[in-house]
């Protein structure tokens, strides 16, 4: 997608909702403007749960931003393409057993079946 936004967000949410429709989804998602835009649609089969503001420690997902802008820290590049190089290494070195550990809070495993 072009960006982040409501239209966008939109889209994903609608193509979301045609996977498994007879599904129900629920999605956590953080406090993004473009999460809660005022023209949204949610589709019947879809719930969004929101987390509480200012809370990093409940999404794992925010480890793991702390580590990429950790490996940024302090990194000097010339171009954007070296930019994109750097990030593009450091994602690929994020593998499954990584993620994993980086977000293995108690409560995301307890009762769930990783599918990756």
């Amino acid at each position: 997608m072009p960006g982040c936004n409501g239209d966008t967000f939109q889209i994903f949410l609608n193509e979301l909702s045609l996977q498994n429709p007879a599904e129900f989804k629920i999605m956590v998602l953080d406090n993004g403007a473009f999460h809660k835009a005022q023209s949204l649609i949610i589709p019947e089969n879809i719930a969004l749960i929101f987390l509480p503001p200012y809370s990093p420690k409940p999404n794992p997902a925010e480890n793991v931003w702390a580590i990429l802008k950790r490996k940024f820290t302090n990194e000097l590049h010339h171009s954007l393409e070296e930019v994109s190089d750097f990030i593009k290494i450091a994602i690929e070195d994020l593998t499954t057993p990584k993620i994993k550990s980086i977000c293995g809070f108690g409560y995301v495993f307890s009762g769930l079946n990783w599918t990756i």
